[in-house]
């Protein structure tokens, strides 16, 4: 399942990042084929993942933003036996590593603020091994190439992209895909 979901990135590389629940029907009917869900609560989120699911769409949820989930294993577990999604995207060490044993597509968050995060990240990325990285912002194609170079996984740039000309700067520089809350970008032929 893993390569389908790579696959599926490279084929259509514009990832709806859904900020607000109200965005999960324009998501689930535009062009691309994965959704990061960024917003939910445990009383919402197994009905969003269903219905992105049986829309034939690839879902993520954001581990760190689910509202109502401890931030520890356990949390973890319920996401992999109860809601199913294809896999979490977390800045946490330990819920990544643990996604992994549950079979969890994981996608560890970077946040590119300096020099410093940057050498932290990438060590971080190394360690964890998760299935790809996903850096914010994602409108530094030298960042992009640098990690994407550095740490030989699956590279997404996610964060302030909101033209065309910033989706195709980052592929360029070795992004496999871009995720963003530009709907427009969403329906790119």
């Amino acid at each position: 399942m893993k390569d389908k979901i790579l696959e599926t990135m490279t084929e259509f590389p514009i990832i709806a990042a859904v900020r607000e629940i109200k965005d999960v029907k324009e998501a689930v009917s535009s062009n691309t084929q994965v959704i990061f869900l960024l917003a939910g609560d445990i009383m919402n989120i197994c009905d969003l993942v269903d219905f992105i699911k049986k829309n034939g769409k690839i879902a993520f949820i954001h581990f760190d933003l689910i509202e109502g989930l401890g931030k520890d294993t356990k949390a973890v577990e319920y996401i992999a036996e109860r809601i199913k999604p294809h896999g979490i995207i977390s800045t946490r060490n330990n819920i990544l590593d643990h996604a992994k044993d549950f079979g969890l597509f994981s996608i560890q968050r970077l946040f590119m603020l300096d020099s410093q995060a940057l050498k932290t990240g990438l060590s971080s990325a190394k360690q964890i091994r998760p299935d790809a990285v996903e850096i914010l912002p994602g409108i530094m194609p030298s960042i992009i190439k640098e990690v994407a170079n550095d740490v030989l996984m699956p590279v997404i740039a996610g964060g302030l992209v909101r033209t065309k000309e910033e989706v195709i700067n980052a592929i360029k520089a070795g992004a496999i895909a871009v995720s963003t809350s530009e709907k427009s970008l969403w329906f790119i032929e």
